[in-house]
């Protein structure tokens, strides 16, 4: 356990909608807003989807990652941007034809999963190792897909955080570093509570940080209702923290969380019951090794 813990915020995400929270930063204006406020309560950390702010809907767009960039540094150019590169890889089959894609599916290169990353070069990005089902529909990362993303990323100059949904991905992690694809002994974020990959309990964090290599800085999280139980567990562990309407849109059972902010000042409550506190940038930018 570490006195100071980086805590991150994922602000809007890809799955959760407005008909399920209101409040749902959707813009980039909304998302930078969200991003900023969630700074003042502790979070050194935002990870960033975008969407597009007519439908809502999820984006690739690189003008509304550029503006949210844009918006959140002018105003706090220390917060540390985590940018994703998981939209892209899903893959929904055919109902007549399951080898043909069906409406749904956001197959692209993995060259252009990346590309906004190489313009906007935040400190982080995200890199998914999961193929797995999602909801009716299929996550697809081949090894080669993140082999090709993860060279762009170092081109870039641009840590990648490696999101672990389930075993296997743990494996392919390894795997790359001993290729020489991937550094090691890398940034990690385990993904607990999706349905069908690791299940949100102490046995299943443990195993993850056990099979991490020596010296790895991770990041233990869970979904829905397993937010905040895993916020104590993932500190408990040796592991930094996360929170965010991505993830979670309940502050507790059967009421909306009223911001992002207000998560992440929940969890810096369960923090600071336990002893530990949340990292400023500077502190975030040298436990992440980042300085």
């Amino acid at each position: 356990m570490h006195p100071k813990v980086v805590i991150t915020c994922a602000v809007t995400g890809n799955i959760t909608t407005r008909e399920q929270h209101p409040d749902l930063p959707v813009t980039p204006e909304e998302i930078a807003e969200a991003s900023l406020l969630a700074a003042e309560e502790g979070a050194s950390v935002v990870h960033l989807h975008v969407r597009d702010p007519e439908t809502g809907r999820p984006s690739m767009a690189f003008e509304y990652y550029r503006e949210t960039v844009e918006l959140i540094r002018a105003r706090n150019p220390q917060l540390i941007l985590n940018i994703t590169t998981g939209p892209g890889g899903r893959f929904v089959p055919g109902e007549d034809d399951p080898k043909v894609a069906g409406p749904g599916t956001t197959l692209v290169r993995p060259e252009v999963r990346v590309s906004h990353i190489a313009r906007l070069r935040p400190e982080i990005c995200t890199l998914d190792l999961n193929t797995m089902n999602s909801g009716r529909e299929v996550v697809i990362n081949t090894p080669r897909n993140v082999t090709v993303m993860a060279r762009e990323i170092r081109a870039a100059g641009v840590k990648p955080e490696l999101e672990l949904f389930d075993t296997g991905d743990l494996h392919l992690a390894r795997a790359l570093m001993a290729a020489g694809e991937l550094e090691g002994p890398g940034l990690f974020s385990f993904v607990l509570g999706v349905n069908y990959g690791w299940d949100p309990s102490p046995e299943t964090m443990m195993y993850a940080r056990d099979k991490l290599p020596a010296g790895a800085v991770w990041t233990g999280f869970g979904i829905g209702r397993a937010e905040f139980p895993m916020v104590a567990q993932s500190w408990l562990l040796g592991g930094h923290v996360r929170v965010g309407l991505e993830d979670n849109i309940f502050i507790s059972k059967g009421v909306l969380a009223p911001s992002n902010a207000a998560l992440v000042a929940r969890a810096r409550e369960i923090l600071a019951s336990l002893g530990a506190e949340p990292a400023r940038p500077a502190e975030a930018r040298r436990l992440l090794g980042l300085a």
